[in-house]
């Protein structure tokens, strides 16, 4: 069995896609131990507090300096022993210590196909914005490996989303989510969980 711990930050729809996966057998031998967010109105801690799972908020807010609130959040992600760390949508720097603490163990779902429109202020509406800015044709999502550059390591999926001519960032935010994001981020979970990846 696979324990995963999910890091969030808003509304927990990518959340709620691995939860259904699992609920619904297209993700076997995983179990959600723990969801963690830095944003205390989350929606996503009630989504797993509707599933019976642990949650909890770890807040920048709450700690007088950024290594203090690193050393929280490590802690308050070991404390759930996951065998796997899944950044869904969580929009926090990952500490250098807990990469070292899970190497090659924590995993990001990122709005686009990688490198394309990531790394540094890529995050949320403003990936999809620049991808209309720039006039792409195509765009869609990546599941990676999360290493100290950001959006840097190890690409495992990608799924690409048609563009439309009339799209505005937030029609096409909602395609790759629902087309692209929910699909790749349950999938590579499944399979680093029955040995179909190997990390």
């Amino acid at each position: 069995m696979l324990n995963i711990v999910v890091l969030v930050s808003g509304g927990g729809t990518n959340l709620q896609a691995i939860m259904d996966s699992i609920a619904d057998g297209t993700v076997k031998n995983v179990t959600i131990k723990g969801v963690i967010s830095n944003n205390r109105n989350a929606y996503a801690l009630e989504r797993a507090k509707l599933e019976g799972i642990a949650g909890e908020c770890i807040s920048p807010k709450d700690y007088p300096d950024r290594e203090s609130f690193n050393e929280a959040l490590l802690k308050g992600v070991e404390s759930y022993n996951p065998d796997l760390v899944v950044l869904a949508g969580f929009l926090v720097a990952i500490p250098a210590k807990m990469i070292e603490r899970y190497p090659n163990r924590i995993i990001n779902i990122h709005p686009s196909l990688i490198p394309s429109f990531c790394g540094v202020g890529y995050y949320g509406l403003k990936v999809h914005e620049k991808a209309l800015e720039r006039g792409v044709k195509v765009t869609g999502a990546t599941v990676h490996v999360v290493t100290e550059g950001l959006d840097e390591g190890p690409i495992l999926a990608q799924k690409p989303v048609m563009v439309n001519d009339d799209d505005t960032p937030k029609t096409l935010q909602k395609r790759v989510m629902e087309n692209a994001e929910w699909v790749i981020l349950p999938e590579v979970i499944n399979d680093i969980a029955n040995g179909n990846i190997r990390l």
